[in-house]
This record gives structure tokens, C-alpha cells and sequence, in this order.
């Protein structure tokens, strides 16, 4: 019995946990906007999204819109919030006339202690507005981000999403792609730890796909490795880069 216990606390050291998954955000109030609802409201932060932890989020080093050609700079339009305790950003975009909005975070690195590395997630999500669709495939031009072969809007929970991670504008095979609910009213309970954060890999042609199973939003992280690294207390580090896109998935609706 003394032996037991003088070797639990090392078992308990040995045996491993399943980190949390790190998730930049942009999530608007609506995905797809009718004349009668002009405006939206977008909030940015960095989270463990189902488990509703946050982390500090400084001002982003970009942060902007893009439909059609024309690309906006929103970065001064931000204001200082809390979401989950921790320092987020907010805004308010009014929609003057149809089109696709890709709105687009570049956030400065964070450093995690955890995985001894910087973590830099460039995070969209995309609105649609007044009935107009062209242009949801298109690219931002971000170093690495999510195409989505799949609209990403007027989407059911059930409804099958697929997407294409790139870096530098290419299709990355076979990297992870994490996957998660964002809990907000923190009703979903996961059985099992391994159920918070779901993975999927991308395949030959850097394309995923998933299903989620209920309505919400959901966030599709694919990661990678930087070709650079950053220094911390004089030494070089990785940096990982996340290519991040929130969807929102809506229940089936009868009359």
C-alpha cells in the first residue's frame, strides 16, 4: 500500500490527457442577412470553444472584409470586450447591399507554454446577404485559410461540409483538421474527453469533410507547421499556423 502511493502521483504524471484545442473566432450574429436586418454583429476572441475557456486575445494585427474585389480594412472599427472572462474584440458592420462578406481575422502570435510553441489562427467566417452567393469559394489571400467546397451558409445540422486547408495559396495533404461545437449556452456535454476537439485529416488534395451532429456554430482548425520560426527568451520556436473557418449549422424547421 505504501508502495501505491508513493508511486501514484508519478502514474498520474505518466499518463497522458488530451489537450485542449485552441480556436481563433469570428462569429457573427447572423450568417445570412435579410434587407429587413441590416446589420451585423461580430464578435473575435480565442477559446476552447466547447469547453467555454478563454484566453486573451490583444488587438489583431488585421482584421477585415472582403466581397467581391473589394477588400476593407475594419481594423479601427473594433472595441475592447470580454467573452469567457478573457479580452475579445466586437463590432458592428451594417450591409448595404448583396453580396458575399468574408470577414477575416490575422491575430499576433500567442505564446502557449503547453506546446512550446506561438499559435497564429487566421479565422474567417462568411455572410450572406440579401439573396446573393457568388463568391463563397473564393480565397481571402490569407497565408493559410479554409475554401469551402461546400456553401457555407443555409446549411442543416446533419448537412455534410467539406473544405480545402491551403498555405501560401496551396493545398496542404494529409494535415489535422480539429473540429469544434461552440458551446455557448453549455448544454452539450462531451462523454468522453476524446469527443470535445473531433479530427479529421485532409486528403491528397488537402480536402476534408465532416457532418456535424446538431445545430450551432461550428469551427474547422486545419494546422500546420510555419516556415518561420519566433524567438522566446532568445531562443527559436515553431509556429503554428491554423487555417480557421466558423460555420453555422440550423435545425430542420416544420410548419
Amino acid at each position: 500500500m505504501r508502495i501505491f502511493k508513493i508511486f501514484m502521483p508519478i502514474l498520474l504524471v505518466l499518463i497522458p490527457s488530451v489537450c485542449l484545442a485552441h480556436f481563433g473566432m469570428v462569429v457573427p450574429s447572423q450568417s445570412m442577412v435579410a434587407p429587413e436586418n441590416k446589420v451585423v454583429d461580430l464578435k473575435l476572441s480565442f477559446s476552447h470553444p466547447f469547453e467555454m475557456v478563454g484566453m486573451e486575445l490583444v488587438k489583431p494585427a488585421k482584421f477585415g472584409v472582403k466581397v467581391g474585389s473589394q477588400n476593407i480594412n475594419l481594423l479601427s472599427k473594433l472595441k475592447k470586450t470580454r467573452i469567457m472572462g478573457h479580452t475579445a474584440w466586437e463590432t458592428r458592420y451594417k450591409i448595404k447591399r448583396p453580396g458575399v462578406y468574408q470577414f477575416y481575422m490575422e491575430p499576433k502570435p500567442y505564446w502557449e507554454p503547453a506546446e512550446d510553441c506561438f499559435i497564429v489562427h487566421y479565422t474567417k467566417t462568411i455572410v450572406a446577404a440579401f439573396g446573393e452567393e457568388e463568391g463563397w469559394d473564393e480565397p481571402v489571400g490569407l497565408k493559410t485559410e479554409i475554401i469551402p467546397l461546400t456553401r457555407p451558409f443555409g446549411l442543416y445540422a446533419g448537412n455534410t461540409f467539406q473544405g480545402q486547408v491551403l498555405v501560401d495559396g496551396k493545398p496542404v495533404p494529409f494535415c489535422d483538421v480539429e473540429i469544434e461545437y461552440y458551446n455557448q449556452d453549455q448544454k452539450a456535454k462531451a462523454p468522453s474527453e476524446y469527443m470535445i476537439t473531433q479530427v479529421v485529416k485532409t486528403d491528397a488534395n488537402g480536402v476534408f469533410t465532416y457532418t456535424p451532429p446538431r445545430a450551432g456554430w461550428w469551427g474547422f482548425a486545419g494546422l500546420n507547421t510555419a516556415d518561420y520560426k519566433l524567438k522566446k527568451d532568445g531562443q527559436e520556436k515553431d509556429v503554428e499556423i491554423g487555417a480557421v473557418l466558423w460555420v453555422q449549422f440550423l435545425d430542420w424547421q416544420e410548419k
